[in-house]
């Protein structure tokens, strides 16, 4: 169910090098992902700086990828199933 694979660079914009990022991430949530192997690669900018996921302005990008990743759950789970594992929904 993997979103991408380190190989195809960053899931954003195709840059290397890249880094992992599981998508639902936090002491509650991070193996989570790993298990349900709802990560991506992306590069730095994406990942760490300012626009990037974990930066000040990457709330947008953050909340596209975890559509994705919902999406993507859903395909083989319930929408119950997913508020049950991750705590909410977010479509």
């Amino acid at each position: 169910m993997s979103l991408n694979h380190r190989e195809d660079g960053c899931f954003i914009c195709g840059q290397y090098p890249t880094e992992r990022h599981e998508i639902f991430f936090g002491r509650r949530n991070r193996q989570k992902a790993i298990d349900d192997d709802l990560v991506v690669y992306l590069c730095r900018g994406h990942h760490r700086y300012t626009a990037g996921v974990h930066g000040r302005d990457g709330k947008e990008l953050n909340l596209m990828l975890k559509k994705l990743a919902q999406e993507e759950y859903e395909k083989t789970h319930s929408r119950d199933e997913f508020r049950s594992r991750y705590g909410k929904s977010y479509l």
